[in-house]
């Protein structure tokens, strides 16, 4: 940004960094996790409004609620895959947890390893990619596929079922970390807070445990709430696990940017409470920060254009893009 901009000053570059950065957030990070009808309620017309927000309240400066950081926000955890490639190196599918020696694995904490630099086509659309062949990890496609983030659903991949002693115990699931971790913060069901929200909940029967894949595996189909655990989180479901469970009855039609793909896959979104509490306190931190892109220039857009994406600011970064003034 300096070299494109030369003779501006430090505060007017680091605003034009941010502002590119918040457009990000806002313009096409949200709308990929969040279902549409529920930003929609937060807009008035194409821009969002600070007066719609109806749930997310501050007096000096907004923070971050309970509700947010504990569970809806959790949504990520479902959508870790088990391990990543870095590179076009043999040894570049890493997992997401070292072994005991905390080695190849990505948990850092460590001075990176030789060979590790990431080719972001891997990560991000920044190029069109093969789509692959599933079951095939070693075939010259597979080793560049780009590597999509898991669908948003009640389910989580099994190292993250047995986190290493170094990193988590007692317990060493994440997912029983994530619920206790509610409980102990005496965080409302996903059904209390809905009804707080004025949303009718969903009935037990559309809280489905599992992946939410179009054709389950034999075995793998998912179940409903109130038929685990003896029923006791039957009509109680914790809010997180209501809030994976809701993205899956939000599904919408997604074309995947690489050749040979299938077609449209269908992908959760986050609904209408925990879309609705995400995108709250997104917006709300942005528009209570007096140097953000909503309170200086709401309607301040990249000069690249309304269609600006992650993409485009990694592909800038890397010395790929238009010039950002």
């Amino acid at each position: 940004m300096v070299d494109d901009n030369p003779g501006l000053g430090f505060e007017s570059l680091q605003q034009r960094v941010r502002f590119h950065y918040q457009y990000v957030v806002l313009n096409d990070f949200l709308p990929r996790i969040v279902s549409d009808p529920v930003l929609t309620q937060l807009k008035t017309g194409d821009h969002y409004d600070r007066s719609k927000i109806k749930f997310f309240h501050w007096k000096t400066w907004p923070f971050m609620p309970v509700e947010f950081s504990v569970a809806c926000y959790r949504l990520g955890h479902s959508m870790i895959r088990p391990g990543y490639r870095l590179n076009d190196a043999d040894d570049m599918l890493l997992s997401i947890f070292p072994d005991e020696n905390f080695q190849n694995a990505l948990t850092g904490f460590q001075t990176m390893a030789p060979g590790r630099a990431i080719d972001w086509g891997r990560f991000i659309d920044l190029d069109v990619r093969a789509y692959g062949t599933a079951g095939e990890d070693n075939t010259a496609a597979n080793k560049r596929r780009l590597q999509f983030a898991y669908r948003i659903d009640p389910s989580l991949v099994n190292p993250l079922h047995a986190l290493p002693p170094a990193i988590a115990s007692d317990p060493p699931s994440l997912l029983l970390r994530n619920l206790e971790r509610g409980w102990r913060l005496e965080l409302p069901s996903g059904q209390a807070v809905a009804k707080a929200m004025h949303i009718t909940p969903l009935d037990d029967s559309q809280i489905l445990i599992g992946k939410a894949v179009d054709t389950p595996d034999a075995g793998e189909e998912p179940v409903a709430i109130n038929t685990i655990a003896n029923g006791v989180f039957a009509k109680n479901c914790p809010l997180w696990t209501y809030v994976l469970a809701e993205a899956a009855t939000h599904k919408v039609a997604v074309t995947i940017p690489v050749t040979g793909a299938p077609g449209p896959v269908s992908t959760p979104q986050l609904g209408p409470v925990g879309g609705r509490i995400v995108a709250e306190v997104i917006l709300g931190l942005i528009f209570g920060d007096n140097f953000s892109v909503l309170s200086l220039d709401p309607h301040w857009a990249p000069v690249t254009g309304p269609n600006f994406k992650l993409k485009d600011l990694v592909s800038y970064a890397l010395g790929q893009g238009p010039p950002l003034h």
